[in-house]
């Protein structure tokens, strides 16, 4: 069952992923997947602040966390951006996409967690 959980949620993630594709458009920097990542850490924060504070079910928990979040946010697209990037010998924006993915979602995940448990 939990496994269903996961399931549906990361469904509803990867659509949300697509959108933001969509609404984004591609560029010469990846921002799309810039922008999922980033919006992804904030939520996985703030969700799990509130998993733990509320005492969510494993159900709500799994669907949300695992699922949504998971299937919103991408690290293998970060990585082949990236590679892609290195490759193409665009070392500035490389390092700021690499870096700055990292360094956003980061704090991201950290905002999101102290906004919700304050």
């Amino acid at each position: 069952m939990n496994a269903l959980f996961v399931f549906l949620g990361g469904g509803v993630g990867s659509v949300l992923r697509y959108l933001v594709g969509l609404w984004i458009g591609s560029a010469a920097f990846p921002w799309a997947t810039f922008t999922v990542n980033a919006v992804g850490s904030f939520a996985i924060g703030l969700l799990g602040g509130w998993a733990s504070r509320l005492g969510w079910g494993e159900a709500l928990r799994l669907s949300l966390i695992v699922g949504l979040c998971g299937g919103f946010t991408t690290f293998s697209t970060f990585s082949k951006e990236s590679l892609a990037l290195a490759e193409a010998g665009r070392w500035c924006a490389f390092a700021a996409y690499a870096i700055g993915s990292v360094a956003i979602g980061i704090a991201a995940v950290a905002l999101g967690y102290w906004i919700a448990r304050h």
